[in-house]
C-alpha cells in the first residue's frame, strides 16, 4: 500500500486513522452490469473499512463477456423458430448481437 515505508509503521498509522484491512482469498469475481459481465479470475483481493464505509480493491485476470438476458433468448427464439439452447449458443457466438444471432440460426 505504502511502497518504501516499514510494514508495521503502515499498520499503527492505519490503525490510528481507524483503517482496517483484510486479505480475501477469492478464487474468482463477477460484476454483473446491464450490458456486459466482467469475470475476474486469479483475483488479488482488498477489504478496507474506514469510518464504516468498505470498499474492496480487486487485481486480477479479467475477461468480458456480454449479458445476455432471457428476454433476447426468446426474441431469438421467436424471429428463428428454433430452441432455448440454439437461441443461448447464437447469442453466445455473436457476442449478444440479436441480428447476428437471428440471421446465423437463418442461414
Amino acid at each position: 500500500m505504502f511502497q518504501g515505508m516499514d510494514p508495521r509503521l503502515v499498520k499503527q498509522a492505519m490503525k490510528k486513522m481507524g483503517m482496517k484491512q483484510e486479505e480475501i482469498p477469492a478464487t474468482e469475481v463477477i460484476i454483473k452490469t446491464a450490458e456486459k459481465t466482467f469475470i475476474i479470475r486469479n483475483p488479488h483481493v482488498t477489504k478496507m473499512e474506514m469510518m464504516g464505509e468498505k470498499s474492496f480493491q480487486i487485481v486480477g485476470e479479467a475477461q468480458e463477456v456480454p449479458t445476455i438476458s432471457e428476454e433476447d433468448i426468446q426474441t431469438v427464439m421467436q424471429q428463428a423458430s428454433c430452441s432455448n439452447a440454439q437461441a443461448l449458443q447464437a447469442l453466445e457466438h455473436a457476442e449478444g448481437d440479436l441480428a447476428q444471432a437471428i440471421l446465423d440460426l437463418q442461414s
